[in-house]
């Protein structure tokens, strides 16, 4: 995150006075917005140019870190030796002849309201290019930052409320290769991050919320007295043109704070005590019930993060006691929810991860990383509930049947959206790159 207090607001002489005191002004209401206001004004023009699609449909981005493994989840073997099978048995679920593990039933339960993809092949194995190449559909490139979902759909469809277009909660994102970054797109794209824990009684978000002693009443006459400084000041700026941009980045960071969908957005103790329960009274439960709200204020694109997938040793343990418990309680209730509130038409829901597991069982009882076979998961805006696409062989191992990489998966992300995967983009230099270059998955559109 940029912080505003610590912007450079220099001219080639001095500081300039105006600069200290919006600086001044802003810092005192504990104010750090990241550099994506600044695009409020010159993205209003762009939003979906490049889309000849009318649909409005917003997305939630579950991003599991490390590797979550699909053979003891969604993509069993249990004829399989058990050095490959695991320690699961499986279980039936809602659509007939299609088995999950038994440490998900609830979604085995739910699975008509999803669709899960067992042939996306990772063509990679690695943590950290895994974080770039699956959430952006590019491999990493020293020489060309491959933008994000996220900051894409912010360049192109821009805001649609007072909140930032491109928001992550959590921070279970490795950033090394650009992994959940904005690229050549530029830092006013990047995502709004935000660490905090929904499930604590004492959430607070910062840079939204004001610090304890400062109400809206006193942001209002800060915002009044920094106008009338304004007015005063700007006939004996060194560089009138460009501060009167920086105002209108400066407006847009208070319009944001004032707006009433902000501090409703984030007033997630609102919500029943039974949904907040259904989603589970836990910090990626209730990030996932934040990002439904976030949707309804506005947001287009939310990920939400967890860690510690990791799971070369104590694989069984690990998913069944801690890991998948939270994600089989968490994401159906996310489906329910959208769907009861008319939302799941709208908005479209994916969990990625990193890669998937080795087929064999390691000596440490665990799974290494994997680059040939892996899962993904699609719901909501029309993708067919129920629909299981692809095959792995007998260990899991490798793709043979209906096949697709991660830029498919990106391409069909950005279709579902609105967005044509032939877009052109350019770089700061002008250099023309085409947004993505994967296939569509037909049967899902």
């Amino acid at each position: 995150m940029l912080n505003l207090d610590n912007a450079h607001l220099r001219d080639c002489e001095r500081m300039s006075r105006r600069s200290l005191l919006q600086i001044g002004s802003l810092a005192g209401l504990g104010i750090s917005l990241p550099t994506l206001i600044a695009q409020k004004q010159a993205m209003a023009k762009a939003k979906s140019a490049a889309s000849g699609k009318k649909q409005d449909v917003s997305c939630i981005l579950i991003w599991t870190r490390g590797g979550t493994s699909h053979h003891d989840t969604f993509d069993p073997k249990p004829e399989a030796p058990a050095n490959v099978r695991g320690d699961y048995s499986t279980i039936e679920t809602a659509v007939p002849g299609v088995r999950f593990t038994e440490i998900v039933p609830r979604m085995a339960k739910e699975l008509n309201r999803f669709a899960i993809l067992r042939g996306w092949n990772p063509k990679n194995g690695s943590h950290g290019s895994a974080d770039q190449y699956v959430m952006s559909g590019h491999k990493p490139n020293p020489a060309v930052h491959h933008p994000t979902l996220g900051a894409v759909v912010s360049k192109l469809q821009g805001f649609k409320s007072a909140m930032p277009p491109y928001m992550q909660l959590g921070t279970e994102v490795d950033k090394r290769f650009g992994g959940g970054q904005p690229g050549f797109l530029g830092l006013e794209h990047g995502a709004f991050e935000m660490p905090a824990d929904p499930n604590d009684a004492k959430f607070v978000v910062r840079d939204i919320t004001p610090p304890p002693g400062v109400d809206m009443q006193r942001v209002s006459r800060r915002r009044s007295m920094l106008g009338t400084i304004d007015a005063l000041q700007r006939t004996t700026d060194v560089q009138p043109a460009a501060f009167e941009a920086l105002d209108e980045h400066y407006k847009a960071a208070l319009n944001m704070i004032t707006a009433p969908e902000t501090q409703k957005a984030f007033r997630i103790s609102e919500e029943s005590d039974k949904l907040r329960d259904d989603y589970g009274r836990n910090v990626f439960g209730q990030r996932l019930l934040l990002s439904r709200r976030l949707v309804q204020a506005g947001v287009r694109c939310v990920t939400v993060t967890d860690g510690g997938w990791d799971t070369h040793a104590n694989n069984f343990t690990s998913l069944k006691t801690r890991l998948i418990p939270r994600v089989d309680q968490g994401i159906p209730a996310l489906l329910a929810d959208l769907e009861q509130s008319g939302m799941l038409d709208t908005t479209l829901v994916v969990w990625l991860t990193d890669f998937g597991r080795t087929p064999k069982v390691n000596s440490a009882a665990g799974r290494d990383h994997w680059s040939s076979s892996g899962f993904a998961m699609f719901a909501g805006a029309g993708v067919p509930g129920g629909a299981v696409l692809g095959r792995t062989d007998e260990e899991g191992g490798r793709v043979v049947d209906d096949e697709y990489g991660s830029e498919d998966i990106i391409a069909t992300v950005l279709s579902k959206m609105g967005i044509e995967p032939e877009t052109m983009l350019h770089t700061a230099d002008g250099r023309p790159i085409r947004l993505n270059e994967g296939k569509v998955i037909r049967e899902w559109m």
